[in-house]
Formats: structure tokens, sequence, C-alpha cells
């Protein structure tokens, strides 16, 4: 992925970027906070814990993670993004970083956890995965939530360049089966490791019709072939 590519991209959806990703509806607010209750549950995290954010983006999730009482520190290779969200964030106990997350700034062993959401199709899976391994504390925990390669909007969207312009990605990124996921992790070490498939709801879902396509997608996440065509892949892994 070009680094390059991706800082120019950051400058230019600064402004607009939680529209863009989709955080800023009512159905993209329920989504962010069904990942987030995700990476509460999966990812180890409690009051006091030592988190890294990788692709904290403006602090969606880092707004969430800091409430939790957390010892946050959040990243992102874009020092616009990064403005942003310190700027949201000002006072909140959260460290704000411009970094690499293929090159972590950081001691080894020193974090109970590693989280992420929507960014590691940016880059570079398996490096991100060696990346936050060295970076963990033994016990430690990584849990992503990345989009389903196999989802039919998101295939198209992620391997037709004008979609991907109309749609404000990045011109690099990807997005990730959950083979590919499992053979990641169990590459680089990972154990008691969770990994499914879930997500049918649109952020420009309406508001009236939110509940009830809510609970379609959630009964659609139970039958094996529907779900294979999720939107998203959720994982997570013990160091």
């Amino acid at each position: 992925m070009s680094k390059a590519l991706e800082i120019k991209h950051g400058e230019e959806i600064a402004g607009n970027a939680e529209n863009i990703w989709g955080w800023g509806t009512p159905a993209g607010r329920l989504r962010a906070e069904r990942r987030f209750n995700y990476l509460i549950k999966y990812g180890g995290i409690k009051k006091g814990s030592v988190v890294l954010e990788l692709g904290c983006g403006t602090g969606v999730f880092s707004e969430k993670l800091a409430a939790q009482g957390t010892r946050l520190i959040a990243i992102d290779i874009s020092m616009a993004l990064i403005l942003k969200a310190s700027n949201k964030l000002r006072g909140k106990n959260v460290q704000f970083i411009v970094a690499d997350i293929e090159n972590l700034p950081f001691k080894p062993g020193v974090f109970d956890a590693v989280v992420g959401i929507s960014v590691l199709h940016h880059l570079s899976l398996s490096i991100a995965c060696q990346q936050a391994k060295v970076v963990l504390k033994k016990g430690g925990r990584i849990s992503f939530s990345e989009p389903n390669m196999v989802n039919p909007q998101i295939f198209l969207q992620k391997n037709i360049p004008y979609l991907k312009r109309l749609l404000g990605d990045s011109p690099d990124e990807t997005a990730y089966t959950r083979w590919q996921v499992n053979s990641v992790l169990v590459e680089n070490g990972f154990r008691n490791n969770k990994i499914f498939l879930f997500d049918f709801m649109h952020p420009l879902i309406k508001p009236l019709l939110i509940p009830l396509i809510d609970r379609a997608g959630r009964n659609m996440e139970k039958i094996p072939v529907l779900r294979e065509i999720a939107g998203s892949i959720f994982f997570a892994g013990e160091k």
C-alpha cells in the first residue's frame, strides 16, 4: 500500500470523514456502537487497560474507548485526521500520535490490547498483525472489524476504481475474507481466536426502517450460507 496516497487521502477527506465512512448517520451510529461492543467483549478491554488504537481517524472509537477508563494511545498515519481527533477529544484521557502501523514506535510488550475498526484493509494484514503482536503483553489481545470481500457491494467497491472514487475510498485499499484472516492469525501464532461475519445494516438505511433491517440482518447472520455475504468480519486473538 502507498503510505503517501493514504496520507493524501486523509487530508482530502478530513473535513467530512465521518460521513464518508458512514458513521454519521443514524444507521451508521448503530453500526459503530455494535463494533465497539465487540471490541469490549472480545478484546479483553476493561478499566485501566493500556490500549493501542490503530487508525483512529477522527476519534469516533477513541472517544468510546476513553470513556471506558482505558489508558489509550491512538495513532493514525494522517496528521489531518489526528488533528481532527485531538481537537474533538481535547481534555480526554487519550494520547494521539502520528505513526505508521507497519512500523510501530513502541517498546515490546507494553499494551493489554491492540484494536482497530476498518483500518487494516488499508495496509498489509500480515505485517499489521506481526507489529501488533510485538507490542502486546503476554496474554494481550487484538480485536478488529474489517470489510468482508465476499460481500457483493464491497467486492465491487474495492475492485472497480470508479466506484472507489465515487464512494470515497483511497486508491489502494482492499478488503479481506475470513479465510485470509484465519490464515494470518494462525501464521502469527495468535491463540484463542474468534472470527465471525456480521452486519447487513447499510449506513444509508432510513431511521424508520432501522429496527426492521437490524432484526432481519441479525437473523441472516445465523444462516450459514447467507452470513458469508455479510458486510464485515470481526476477529480477535490472544498473544
